[in-house]
């Protein structure tokens, strides 16, 4: 049992240098990656089958609770978070995270992958033909805003990802500059990471049958082993952005999503 979790502990930590790597780099959120390692790594390590979902996408949405939160703190000592954009999305993304994880514990265990592979294929597309459109188009009202954030929500929950990939087309499509789109995702993504985190927490108190070390869904090993190691990584891939083609990359990426996706899909 210890020399699984230590190997587990042992593989995230190299998982984590990538997705904190990437991240830097190419701006997406870790989840996107973490989530299919963790659906591989999780059974090897001796975690029952029905299980590895929901333990993906809770650990994953933890991650992204730190670097989401210290990407957000970056963007607003840079000035690059629009507080009135982010409280009119905050109920919407709030309920939509929570309302993810709800949605995950209601789901037959065999569907996930399937719903998770069918996201990780629209994010893959959005890549691959850069949908970031700008408008001069104003956001729209109060409850069309927060219905908006709903919907990026639950989507984001129930791939354990930060919703950056849905947030910042939205946020520029309705006008808003490109580097406050990041800024405001990147802090509503540590809110929809910390909704869908206390929700698959909730739902899995109680359940005799998850791991030592265990959180409701959330696993610990797995999550320190990624967050140690990618909150150190993200600024090397920051640092790099400038000297590789990273839209080149990022498209590679898309590809490499692809591929992830229709595995997901059919396994």
């Amino acid at each position: 049992m210890i020399d699984n979790v230590l190997w587990l502990f042992a593989m995230c930590l190299g998982l984590g240098s990538c997705v904190g790597l990437l991240a830097g780099l190419l701006g997406i959120g870790g989840g996107l990656l973490v989530v299919p390692a963790l659906v591989w790594l999780l059974p090897q390590a001796g975690i029952e089958s029905e299980l590895v979902m929901h333990i993906a996408l809770a650990t994953s949405l933890a991650s992204i609770v730190l670097t989401s939160g210290s990407s957000a703190r970056n963007h607003i000592k840079l000035g690059n978070v629009d507080f009135t954009i982010v409280k009119s999305l905050a109920p919407g993304v709030i309920v939509g995270g929570l309302g993810g994880s709800a949605i995950a514990e209601l789901v037959p265990t065999a569907l996930l992958p399937k719903i998770f592979a069918v996201i990780v294929l629209l994010l893959a597309l959005q890549m691959l033909v850069s949908m970031r459109i700008s408008s001069l188009r104003q956001l729209p009202g109060p409850m069309a805003t927060v219905c908006s954030g709903g919907v990026i929500g639950v989507v984001s929950s129930l791939a354990g990802i930060g919703g950056g990939s849905l947030t910042v087309p939205y946020l520029s499509w309705h006008g808003v500059e490109m580097r406050r789109a990041i800024g405001c995702a990147s802090l509503s993504g540590a809110l929809i990471a910390v909704a869908g985190m206390m929700g698959f927490i909730a739902a899995g108190i109680g359940d005799e049958t998850l791991p030592a070390m265990s959180i409701g869904y959330v696993y610990f090993p797995a999550l320190m082993g990624i967050v140690m190691t990618s909150m150190i990584t993200t600024r090397y891939g920051a640092a790099l952005v400038s000297r590789l083609p990273t839209m080149t990359l990022k498209k590679i990426f898309a590809v490499f999503l692809l591929f992830i996706s229709a595995e997901m899909f059919l396994g």
